[in-house]
């Protein structure tokens, strides 16, 4: 008789969970006037760990930001804040792919992170969200695109049904901890899944004179398809498939990094860069990475 009721509750459950995500079946097809949660409230006991030995990096943390964050629950997002137990083992000598990994190209890893900041909180580039639910057509939401509201707070953050709290752009609250300043080059932020580093804007150009590196992606010209095969509307930013990359637009190849000079490589490294504009976060890989979500390697020649 107990067995026949868990089956019962796991019945209703699976139909719940299912009704619920056929909900969200977004239309909109062009960015609003949507504003961001303030961000007012201190979380305590953010925990992060950062060592490497000769081959790896490891990072252990609880996922919890050293800053101000917003009130979760919100409307756009129904989740609370909660602890996490990450922990990471990364290349500290990155392992290079054949051909770079382009996360919103491949749809076989879900929801992919691309690193993981300083304080220990996750850098989430993607989405969930696709117009219509249609997962198959592609037409992924852009986090900061404001084609629907997702609960993101004044750290371009917001918060996964398994409580953790991760980026989608980046914070200042974050970056004003680091003490960025335009004048001299950036800061080491986050570490990449594939074990690059990952910097703000700021670094060096070709004679070691601080630059502003910029995105090689520009919103596409025109209109998108009409429904059934697309959201119609122009191309604004709504969605992931409204860019395209341009070599020679920016400083910046495809997965928004280069070889560099840095402080902390003055024999140059491959890096990241987050940008202020489109991606922002990057969306492709140089190296071999880690599936972050699963703790495993994803992708290797």
């Amino acid at each position: 008789m107990y067995k026949k009721y868990i089956l019962i509750i796991l019945l209703i459950s699976s139909v719940a969970f299912s009704q619920l995500h056929q909900l969200r079946k977004h239309q909109a097809n062009e960015a609003k006037n949507i504003k961001y949660i303030s961000a007012n409230i201190y979380l305590k006991n953010s925990y992060v760990d950062i060592i490497t030995n000769s081959t790896h990096r490891f990072i252990k943390s609880n996922g919890i930001p050293n800053h101000k964050v917003g009130k979760f629950p919100n409307k756009g997002n129904p989740h609370f804040i909660t602890p996490q137990k990450y922990s990471f083992k990364l290349n500290l000598n990155p392992k290079d792919l054949r051909e770079p990994y382009m996360i919103h190209e491949n749809k076989s890893i879900s929801g992919l992170p691309f690193g993981i900041a300083l304080n220990g909180v996750m850098f989430v580039p993607s989405t969930a969200e696709y117009w219509n639910g249609n997962q198959k057509l592609g037409w992924n939401y852009c986090a900061l695109g404001k084609g629907i509201h997702l609960g993101l707070d004044e750290n371009y953050a917001h918060v996964q049904p398994n409580g953790s709290y991760h980026y989608h752009g980046v914070s200042n609250y974050f970056l004003k901890n680091l003490i960025i300043n335009k004048n001299n080059h950036s800061p080491i932020i986050g570490w990449a899944a594939d074990g690059y580093p990952i910097y703000y804007v700021f670094g060096y150009n070709n004679k070691k004179e601080i630059i502003n590196h910029t995105s090689g992606y520009q919103l596409k010209k025109g209109n998108r398809p009409l429904p059934p095969n697309g959201p119609g509307g122009k191309y604004d930013g709504t969605f992931i498939q409204d860019y395209e990359f341009k070599k020679g637009i920016g400083t910046l190849d495809k997965c928004n990094g280069k070889f560099v000079v840095t402080p902390e490589y003055p024999q140059g490294t491959y890096a990241y860069f987050v940008t202020k504009k489109w991606p922002v976060i990057p969306r492709g890989f140089k190296g071999e990475f880690i599936n972050l979500r699963e703790k495993k390697l994803s992708y290797q020649h």
